[in-house]
């Protein structure tokens, strides 16, 4: 193994040289979840790699928070039901809805939270952050059923996705394989079938993971009452070509440098997820602007309040909300969107225009 090569880099190569090449959506797998070398299961640069909403602001936890505890209402206010978050990092987002729902006694008192997480590093941390407050599981299907609340904040970016490619007569797929220099490559496999997100477009990306997350939340909402909220980046209404990125301590580098050891992720196919539950018989509202949804849910009149119990943070607080509210940035770069279980009223921050 070379010197700067990752023990995954090197493993990699060997599968590639016995077997061949892998799709992308096999080698980003294998980056992020390999049990052994994967990011998630090594915490190689978790915290350092990327920055995500909570922990930019405690006003976007503490918003979610609110918007659980009204749609628990809109549902019914059952007794008990279960508040479940997917992907849930370190654990920030969960302790900022639990502590904006203290005060809401009701709520408190009927809550069972779970925490849906693979990587025994980030459950580590997690169950430091938030000690008994919740429970942990390593898949939806093991949350006992039961009216529900999820949400999921940069979950679905994770999952990994297939690249298709046309050209003059035929698709086919990007593969991973082994370049002149014996180095990790992109290239392309022989002609495929016709992928389910074809268009006009010559390049397509599909997450055929999304399925798997429809499906899952649609036999738990067709079940019992509830509202799973996804806040995540991509484009509203069309598929991602190749939007296949890397980050290493804070930088973008090539999707290709020391699998394992960076942070990979691709836009989210909204457009796709949306037929999809429509499909499975659920209500979708979104998706909208996250910096529209933040705001309809009341992030100026938090921040201000905020900004007057810490004067002396007053710009940091001010910087942080704008960071995920303003036009060109994080606020229409990422979107919310609201799967529900039919016959609700529209879900607050979502409701149409």
């Amino acid at each position: 193994m070379k010197r700067d090569e990752t023990a995954l880099e090197s493993a990699l190569k060997a599968q590639i040289s016995r077997d061949g090449p892998i799709s992308v959506a096999v080698y980003v797998a294998a980056c992020l979840f390999d049990p052994e070398h994967g990011y998630y299961a090594t915490g190689a640069g978790l915290g350092r790699d990327f920055t995500t909403s909570p922990e930019i602001s405690q006003v976007f936890g503490e918003l979610v928070g609110l918007w659980t505890a009204h749609e628990w209402q809109a549902i019914g206010a059952p007794e008990p039901f279960h508040l479940i978050e997917v992907g849930p990092g370190r654990g920030l987002l969960m302790e900022d809805v639990l502590r904006a729902t203290d005060d809401y006694r009701d709520f408190t008192a009927a809550v069972d939270v779970t925490l849906v997480e693979t990587s025994p590093v980030l459950r580590r941390m997690q169950a430091e952050r938030l000690g008994q407050r919740a429970r942990f599981t390593k898949g939806l299907s093991e949350v006992g059923e039961g009216p529900t609340l999820l949400v999921a904040n940069e979950f679905l970016d994770c999952l990994p996705a297939r690249q298709f490619v046309r050209d003059e007569a035929h698709w086919r797929e990007r593969m991973v394989g082994l370049g002149p220099d014996g180095g990790l490559a992109f290239g392309l496999s022989g002609p495929v079938p016709v992928p389910p997100e074809a268009g006009n477009e010559d390049e397509v990306e599909v997450q055929f993971g999304l399925d798997a997350v429809v499906k899952d939340v649609s036999q738990r909402l067709s079940a019992a009452a509830g509202r799973a909220l996804f806040i995540d980046y991509g484009p509203p209404s069309v598929t991602p070509g190749d939007s296949l990125r890397a980050f290493c301590r804070g930088e973008q580098v090539s999707p290709l440098e020391r699998p394992g050891a960076c942070d990979l992720t691709v836009d989210v196919d909204f457009a796709r997820m949306k037929r999809l539950a429509e499909a499975a018989g659920l209500d979708v509202h979104g998706p909208v602007p996250q910096g529209l949804f933040l705001q309809r849910l009341g992030a100026e009149a938090r921040m201000q309040a905020l900004v007057r119990a810490n004067p002396a943070r007053a710009a940091d607080i001010h910087a942080g909300v704008q960071r995920l509210v303003e036009p060109g940035g994080m606020g229409t770069a990422f979107q919310a969107i609201c799967l529900s279980s039919p016959g609700l009223p529209p879900p607050a921050g979502l409701e149409p225009p």
